[in-house]
């Protein structure tokens, strides 16, 4: 059965930080891109950071901010946020896509990942 679990999610000030976690299981790792995206309420998801052989991405609005890494052994990717704004607030997601493994780039773009976790709730307050 192919999981991915997020945790970390909370609510923290503006300027503060989080460090999501997204834990994969159920599928061989290596063939995909993972990251992440999020969707804040009566918004569009938005594709934010993803792994895409072992090269990190980032969308403009968290570039410099947002750091992506990974622990192969474990199977786990994490997301470090960093400087969070308001309009950071959004349910985060983890996601996986074969088709981004080979170009990383399109993980902005797609509508719709291979596989999708359950979402954690970040809430930055002014």
């Amino acid at each position: 059965e192919v999981r991915l679990v997020e945790s970390g999610g909370g609510l923290v000030q503006t300027g503060g930080s989080l460090r999501l976690s997204c834990a994969a299981s159920g599928f061989t790792t290596d063939d995909y891109a993972i990251g992440w995206f999020r969707q804040a309420p009566g918004a569009e998801r938005e594709g934010i950071s993803c792994l895409s052989n072992n090269q990190p991405y980032y969308s403009d609005s968290v570039k410099g901010r947002f750091a992506i890494s990974s622990d192969d052994a474990k199977n786990m990717v994490y997301l470090q946020m960093n400087n969070l704004k308001p309009e950071d607030t959004a349910v985060y997601y983890c996601a996986a896509s074969r088709f981004a493994s080979m170009y990383g780039a399109t993980w902005f773009y797609m509508p719709k990942y291979d596989y999708e976790g359950q979402g954690t709730q970040v809430t930055v307050s002014s």
